[in-house]
């Protein structure tokens, strides 16, 4: 297969597993999004989707968000880990929300990026999901997965959202963004991997990676 048939094969297969893509963070709207991406970093979805209604059902706007303190939010979001700097980051975007926006979140992605504790992929999840701008957030899954099709070189996430961008179409980036994240996380995990169930690894996987994986699959020599 050439690359140009590897991705086409990838899109196809993706759109008959996921016609229809759940999103995995639960939210209402663009604020209560980038809030629960946010919290997302080094946390899983369960977790988030699970101490997010505890948070809005407090504050669900940036306007009622500012009424909190600091500490108030980190004792509510502190099963999701790094409490200190994302109650912080989450107290301080509400603020700049509200003195410079009107309490809107911006659908830009440079100004969303300069927001206390928005990174560049909190940025391009809520530009793609929220507002339904291209955009082509890599997560951890994402990485793994371009590298084990050999469509980059696993060296960065930077990287790899070059690569992405370059290889799959603008008009699909948000769909396969979700898709690639899904498919990560059930048909090739970075443990419990299965290749056997790996539709899209078995057929078009990086050399090495399916070598790799059978190697340590045989059964050891006395």
């Amino acid at each position: 297969m050439t690359k140009k048939e590897k991705v086409q094969f990838v899109i196809d297969t993706l759109d008959a597993i996921y016609p229809e893509i759940p999103v995995p963070l639960d939210h209402k709207d663009p604020y209560t999004l980038l809030i629960a991406v946010l919290l997302s970093a080094q946390c899983t979805d369960e977790r988030v989707n699970k101490i997010t209604p505890i948070l809005f059902a407090k504050a669900d706007n940036p306007f009622d968000m500012i009424k909190l303190s600091v500490e108030e939010i980190k004792e509510i979001i502190r099963p999701c880990g790094l409490s200190p700097m994302k109650s912080k980051g989450i107290y301080g975007l509400s603020r700049i929300l509200v003195e410079k926006y009107d309490g809107q979140v911006p659908a830009d992605m440079e100004a969303l990026e300069a927001l206390p504790a928005v990174g560049h992929k909190t940025a391009s999840v809520v530009m793609s999901q929220a507002f339904n701008i291209p955009a082509f957030p890599v997560d951890t899954h994402i990485h793994r997965l371009m590298y084990r099709w050999n469509f980059s070189n696993g060296k960065s996430v930077q990287q790899t959202e070059k690569d992405a961008k370059r290889l799959f179409p603008k008009d699909k980036w948000n769909r396969l963004h979700l898709q690639l994240v899904w498919y990560g996380r059930q048909y090739s995990p970075a443990r419990a991997w299965n290749l056997e169930i790996d539709i899209i690894t078995s057929v078009i996987g990086r050399k090495t990676v399916i070598n790799d994986y059978y190697k340590k699959k045989a059964p050891k020599k006395k």
